[in-house]
């Protein structure tokens, strides 16, 4: 863009951000996804619902941006995020005031929803990079890490829900059936194969695991289905559950190959897949020597986990370890249609991952972030006095006590 076109644009957008951020996302469930693909798929209607719900679910989320402390959001990496979604924004609104029965018009919607996938797929590395950016400048302060833990719990989970929209149409309407899974409706398989997703998210991360250690535990598998003496089948995204098993495979074998560096005999990685009535339940468990309590819930913050950027090309780091981004994002996966990923761990033993969905498609509904007087109070939480004592670093030593008569 030209240095005038960027000035028009900075001067145009925020006029679209306030108008659209005061509606609210309307959350698909499953079901619906799965309906509309697979009985009424109707391109026109598409088009007509994300031309105005993507600028909202964007719209809503870029407010939440511009609450960020200025020290992080005058950073370069997060500055470039913030202008590839006002691009976006502006491309999509291109599409208000044209003709939905015009084909032309169609296929050039999907070759803008395309264009805005591809320019989107680095912006968790490079929000990352970010926040990397602000800890080597400044210091820490619990309160402004707490505001950052919930915005990036938000704006990624708004992420994993835009590019949900933009698949569903682009893979439905492309005019191509896909190849690869036939039966699939956009990126939804109304019968994912849960244990199918289990084996090759574990010969994944087995892969990478045997390059780099030489070696790798084995998986044992059982699935428990209450409906019927079936393997456990459901309407889901495969990608996103490989996604979080693939997470807490690699987790899984580098605590289990470390614990046991010099065992001849790694013990295996157990999975229990368990259909319900209500939930999908998937437990992961390893012997690999588990993390303290007080730890799990670091394991879920940016702030914390946070590594250097890995450097493409270079060797020098472990495969299976990245950003520290995984379990957060993996977590977010899980809760974008309803469910939770939980870790229960056992120090000295090992640590048991549960992923949890909703068994039936009517309940899993799409989990979304939306602007509005809440969400401010969250970013304006101050540091207050902590109603529980703090216990002292030493004990007291109660000989120096007199008791009173």
């Amino acid at each position: 863009l030209s240095l005038c076109g960027r000035t028009q644009i900075v001067k145009v957008v925020p006029k679209h951000i306030e108008h659209f951020s005061k509606f609210s996302p309307s959350p698909l469930s499953m079901k619906q996804f799965l309906d509309f693909g697979s009985i009424n798929a109707c391109e026109k209607t598409s088009f007509v619902f994300l031309r105005q719900e993507l600028p909202v679910r964007l719209s809503n989320i870029m407010k939440e941006i511009n609450l960020l402390p200025d020290r992080l959001l005058t950073t370069p990496s997060v500055q470039m995020v913030q202008s590839w979604y006002i691009q976006s924004l502006m491309e999509i609104l291109d599409f208000l005031d044209k003709n939905p029965d015009d084909y032309k018009v169609l296929g050039e919607f999907v070759d803008a929803l395309v264009t805005i996938r591809n320019r989107h797929n680095d912006v968790v590395p490079t929000m990352a990079q970010g926040i990397i950016e602000y800890k080597e400048a400044f210091a820490q302060d619990l309160v402004t890490n707490q505001n950052i833990q919930y915005f990036l719990d938000r704006f990624y989970l708004s992420r994993i829900s835009i590019r949900m929209l933009i698949n569903q149409h682009t893979l439905i309407f492309d005019g191509s059936a896909n190849p690869v899974h036939p039966n699939t409706i956009g990126s939804i398989d109304p019968h994912c194969q849960v244990g199918d997703v289990v084996q090759d998210a574990f010969h994944s991360a087995k892969m990478l695991c045997d390059q780099y250690y030489l070696r790798s535990p084995d998986l044992i598998l059982q699935e428990m289905n209450k409906k019927k003496n079936l393997p456990v089948s459901m309407v889901y995204v495969p990608s996103h559950l490989y996604h979080m098993l693939f997470e807490l495979f690699k987790n899984a074998m580098r605590a289990t190959i470390e614990t046991h560096e010099n065992s001849n005999n790694l013990p295996p990685i157990q999975v229990m897949v368990s259909l319900g009535g209500e939930d999908m339940s998937i437990k992961v468990s390893d012997k690999g020597g588990g993390v303290p309590f007080r730890r799990i819930e670091n394991l879920f913050s940016y702030m914390y986990s946070t590594a250097p950027a890995p450097q493409i090309g270079e060797y020098t780091r472990p495969p299976l370890a990245g950003f520290g981004y995984g379990l957060p994002i993996s977590r977010l996966y899980a809760k974008y249609f309803q469910g939770d990923l939980q870790l229960y761990s056992m120090e000295g033993h090992g640590t048991d991952a549960v992923i949890y969905l909703k068994a039936l498609s009517t309940d899993s509904i799409e989990r979304l972030p939306v602007y509005n007087t809440t969400a401010l109070k969250n970013y304006k939480v101050s540091q207050e006095a902590d109603d529980w004592c703090i216990p002292s670093k030493e004990p007291l030593d109660l000989r120096n006590y007199k008791v009173a008569k």
